[in-house]
């Protein structure tokens, strides 16, 4: 597709997969700020895409891109821990091709420019990093290419809505000189001062 501005994967991929390798297995039932996944649902829900998205990029549509997902801790497959990373690197790689920017694809059973199909896979990749570095305590720098994609991304979504929604809820305002990632995060519908809630 002549024009299109085509971006890699990778590094934000390998983000992801450095945050999931620091999970013990003791915090899979912990609460993230998505509030109906836990950890385990999440890190289910993020392999389960980058298998979606990965078959996206290669054209490949079939099971694995025509329903939307229904994450489950107890879905992870034993050897997640390899299968994760395994699948985030082989999504970035199908994104590699040129041919996988242009016509039509789908994932999620939305069917969409191969182009935009890219946004969304790195705006999920962004921002659900975020939801797992703060729900498992971990320092979190997305890379700088995939968060500026993801923001602007998100910025187009919110401002297609009637009422300000954002891609996963309402948009939540942050104070004027927030950081990129944090106007990302607002903008996907989150707080970015969440934390867990804390015992009682």
């Amino acid at each position: 597709m002549s024009g299109t501005t085509t971006f890699d994967l990778g590094a934000q991929g390998r983000i992801v997969a450095r945050l999931a390798a620091a999970v013990p297995d003791a915090r899979l039932g912990d609460p993230t700020p998505c509030p109906a996944y836990t950890v385990g649902d999440l890190l289910d829900h993020i392999l389960g895409l980058a298998v979606a998205f990965r078959d996206a990029g290669l054209k490949r549509l079939g099971p694995t891109t025509d329903s939307a997902p229904e994450p489950a801790a107890a879905a992870l497959p034993g050897d997640w821990r390899e299968a994760l990373p395994r699948a985030l690197e082989e999504l970035a790689e199908a994104w590699r091709e040129p041919a996988a920017w242009t016509g039509m694809t789908r994932a999620g059973g939305v069917d969409l420019p191969g182009a935009v199909m890219a946004a969304v896979a790195v705006d999920e990749l962004v921002i659900h990093g975020w939801d797992l570095a703060v729900a498992t305590g971990q320092e979190y720098t997305p890379d700088a290419v995939a968060l500026g994609v993801a923001h602007a991304f998100l910025e187009e979504a919110a401002g297609d809505g009637s009422g300000g929604g954002g891609i996963f809820g309402p948009v939540v305002p942050v104070p004027d000189g927030a950081s990129l990632l944090d106007r990302a995060v607002g903008l996907s519908g989150r707080a970015p001062d969440w934390s867990p809630p804390t015992a009682s």
